[in-house]
């Protein structure tokens, strides 16, 4: 199984984020299908690549950490994939949504660590 995980602090509002964080996964072919308080889930949109590579998209908020100005996530993006080779399709999601979550212009990137 393929796993990726991101930590992201961005410059935004908790009221306004969730559904900013939405819109960008979307953009990156996912569609949302839980949604919580703290905790979404997203699957990749099925069509372009065989089944066992779907990509599924995990984001934690910290709220313990959260202010009016900035939020913290955590992101894991995930398949069935045995990562054999370095440029999988689930790492190609993983440097997608990350660098749509640093180019988002409704917010500012404050801190970033990836693994």
């Amino acid at each position: 199984m393929a796993r990726y995980t991101g930590l992201f602090k961005v410059t935004a509002s908790i009221n306004g984020f969730h559904q900013l964080l939405s819109e960008i996964l979307e953009s990156c072919n996912f569609s949302i299908i839980y949604h919580a308080g703290d905790y979404l889930m997203a699957r990749e949109v099925p069509g372009n690549v065989a089944f066992h590579q779907l990509v599924t998209v995990e984001v934690l908020v910290d709220k313990t950490t959260a202010t009016e100005r900035e939020v913290q996530m955590n992101i894991v993006i995930k398949n069935e994939e045995l990562p054999l080779q370095v440029d999988n399709h689930c790492r190609q999601k993983f440097n997608q949504v990350s660098q749509a979550i640093v180019d988002a212009h409704q917010w500012k990137l404050i801190e970033t660590a990836a693994s």
